[in-house]
């Protein structure tokens, strides 16, 4: 079956992402009678307007642009912030492992300036909703902003308070901490979570990492699994293909678990055992 005319071209209010011949990007999102004002020149959103994703588009001083639509991943890397916000390569696994998916319900907290708050928006769907606690109200504005910008913010409810206190919701399907001492909230995390759903968390340091293991045993938490993620690009070009000079490399530690609910007859076991 063949696509719709309106997928394959642009069309007004279209997020769109140009690129110059030396991969600068600009994302902006099309209105009749907008211009953009680049350093090679004004691109009119009306030229832009009923185009063929991939066209080459020329300014009016005659350099180019590659019109494409954006990927989550140049939405992310795009991200206006205030904080260091997540990477892809990071916020990519944290998806898979916590089973993002439609019609989800996820809790996390540390909202931040909005970049894994996004990526769990553009997946949950319109049928799913985005629970985000932090304590900064400013930055959580910022974090509105930046969902807003690509038209996501009605999938996300935001609260500013202190998750010390607790979170309203319960039997949510994932729940993601952002904060730097997430071993004081492992209660709250067991409580607002479903049971055996997906918990994760993003830690700078081993030292803190370890002191969250030490205390997911003391509230049940199993199937405990500790990484980081690197990533190296190459140079693409055939006759002299090789690692570019600087690589991405310890961005922080991705920890996952789930809550269990341990058996009294389990422990009345193992008390029987010789």
């Amino acid at each position: 079956m063949q696509r719709l005319d309106s997928q394959l071209i642009t069309q007004e209010g279209d997020l769109v992402l140009l690129v110059s011949p030396t991969n600068k990007k600009i994302i902006t999102r099309l209105r009749s009678g907008e211009q953009i004002h680049t350093h090679r020149g004004v691109v009119y959103h009306d030229q832009l307007i009923g185009v063929s994703w991939g066209s080459e588009i020329a300014t009016h001083t005659g350099s180019t642009y590659i019109l494409l639509k954006p990927s989550l991943n140049d939405l992310l890397l795009e991200t206006r912030r205030s904080t260091q916000i997540m990477y892809p390569k990071d916020i990519g696994y944290v998806l898979l492992k916590l089973g993002i998916g439609e019609g989800q319900i996820v809790v996390e907290a540390g909202s931040g300036s909005g970049a894994l708050t996004m990526a769990f928006a553009w997946y949950i769907g319109d049928s799913g909703k985005i629970i985000s606690y932090d304590v900064n109200e400013n930055v959580q504005n910022l974090a509105r902003k930046n969902l807003s910008r690509l038209g996501l913010e009605d999938r996300v409810i935001f609260k500013n308070r202190d998750i010390a206190n607790g979170f309203d919701e319960t039997n949510v399907d994932a729940l993601f901490l952002d904060v730097p001492n997430p071993q004081d909230y492992l209660h709250q995390v067991h409580q607002a979570l479903k049971g055996g759903g997906n918990f994760g968390a993003i830690l700078p340091t081993t030292n803190q990492v370890s002191r969250l293991l030490n205390e997911f045993y003391r509230f049940h938490f199993g199937f405990v699994e500790v990484c980081e993620i690197l990533i190296r690009y190459y140079k693409p070009v055939a006759e002299r293909l090789r690692p570019t000079d600087r690589m991405v490399a310890h961005t922080g530690y991705l920890i996952f678990a789930r809550p269990i609910k341990p058996s009294s007859s389990i422990g009345q076991y193992k008390e029987s055992l010789p």
